[in-house]
């Protein structure tokens, strides 16, 4: 018993008087890109302050299979302490690996936490958004009126008159717009696009169309107007973005001023601010129907998910709770991510000009619910994308593009 109490008392000297924990990685997964650098920032800083803790983080995203990386990851028995959930279909896939977060001291501070049945299983990423967002100073030379463009027989008329500009005004194209697959784009229609036709026009918890899809059904006239809306964005852009694009062809044209419009949200911020943008920009509706839309698309995209199952548990949820509730993590989501944050606590104001426009939707109300999270797990990108990637290919075949959609959505109970 006297050399085991003399190895400890010699095991605390060693570590300065008391014993010493041992170290703990956080190990997290996102699929934000364009907040990797801020992100992996701010987890170097935390890590520093924090002695014995170190948070990893992983970043895969670009168009790539999130979800089929989480299911490798659980596979190898190497399932991330923290890691990203888009909604419904994805809680559904991974429930088991997903902690009661309702105990958690930033619960209270956002009204967008993800939750079932009652309880808290997901921290808001952000609030984001988007809508077809303009160079102010083309559509000013181009003699087009932003607040005009609330109707698609406006977006069609704007389209034309700009595209007989586009020597004048130095564009290659109308619109940046990418559908590729292959070049990891397919959720700017797959999901973002689509979105428009779910909840595009109606009240802002409105899921009714979404409901009937999920049923196998279609609203033909609705359909058939958000489809020539999708044909009208197809004939406007830039050929070689929307057929092989990547992200950051599609933002960078956009950012060079070689296109007016951009089918992008306030994501691309700290994009703009790392490219020199100066010119003024703003956000006009996703304006598909016959009738008037003013709105934009708000919501909580994504949500970061703990897994119960880790021994670092504990230390992954200290880490979500101080970037909601401390300086430096309010800092980093605003300022150095350019987020819009999801907790009213925070009083910092995105410098970005799209969510600036964004928050300025958000006072005046009006917009519109986005609802693609509700859909079956990889159904935006294994059967939503490859039929708009086929649709790019030939924007004047809108009969196949129907009709494809009509039978990819009658398959949606089977999945």
């Amino acid at each position: 018993m006297r050399r085991i109490i003399t190895m400890a008392l010699a095991l605390c000297l060693l570590g300065g008087g008391a014993l010493m924990a041992a170290p703990t990685t956080v190990t997290m997964m996102q699929l934000k890109v364009e907040i990797k650098d801020a992100l992996d920032n701010y987890a170097a800083k935390y890590s520093a302050a924090h002695p014995g803790v170190t948070v990893s983080v992983e970043t895969l995203g670009g168009g790539a299979d999130f979800g089929g990386a989480i299911k490798a990851k659980i596979q190898a028995g190497q399932m991330p302490d923290i890691f990203v959930i888009e909604g419904q279909g994805q809680y559904n896939v991974f429930k088991d690996y997903i902690a009661d977060l309702s105990d958690q001291p930033w619960v209270k501070d956002t009204d967008l936490a993800f939750k079932q049945n009652g309880k808290v299983y997901g921290f808001p990423v952000s609030i984001e958004g988007y809508g077809l967002a303009y160079n102010a100073d083309i559509l000013k030379k181009a003699g087009v009126d932003p607040a005009s463009l609330t109707t698609r027989a406006a977006y069609e008329k704007a389209f034309a008159k700009i595209d007989g500009m586009k020597k004048a005004l130095g564009l290659d194209a109308v619109v940046a717009m990418a559908a590729s697959v292959s070049g990891g784009m397919w959720w700017v229609a797959g999901q973002h696009n689509l979105a428009a036709y779910w909840g595009g026009g109606l009240a802002a918890d409105d899921t009714s169309v979404i409901q009937k899809a999920l049923k196998g059904q279609v609203d033909d006239a609705r359909f058939l107007q958000y489809a020539k809306y999708v044909q009208l964005l197809f004939k406007y852009a830039d050929k070689n973005i929307l057929l092989n694009g990547s992200y950051d062809n599609q933002v960078g044209s956009f950012a060079q001023g070689k296109t007016a419009f951009l089918h992008q949200g306030n994501w691309v911020d700290p994009n703009m601010k790392q490219l020199g943008v100066t010119f003024k920009m703003g956000y006009a509706p996703h304006a598909f129907l016959d009738t008037v839309e003013k709105g934009l698309y708000l919501f909580a995209p994504s949500w970061y998910c703990v897994n119960p199952k880790s021994p670092n548990a504990a230390a992954a949820k200290a880490f979500l709770a101080s970037i909601a509730m401390t300086p430096d993590g309010q800092d980093y989501m605003v300022n150095q991510a350019g987020m819009i944050p999801a907790f009213k606590s925070v009083k910092l104001q995105p410098k970005g000009q799209l969510s600036q426009a964004l928050m300025a939707a958000n006072a005046k109300g009006g917009n519109y619910g986005v609802f693609f999270g509700m859909l079956p797990d990889g159904a935006g990108q294994n059967v939503f994308g490859p039929i708009y990637d086929l649709f790019a290919q030939n924007p004047d075949n809108i009969d196949q593009f129907v009709s494809d959609m009509k039978k990819a959505i009658a398959g949606l109970p089977k999945m």
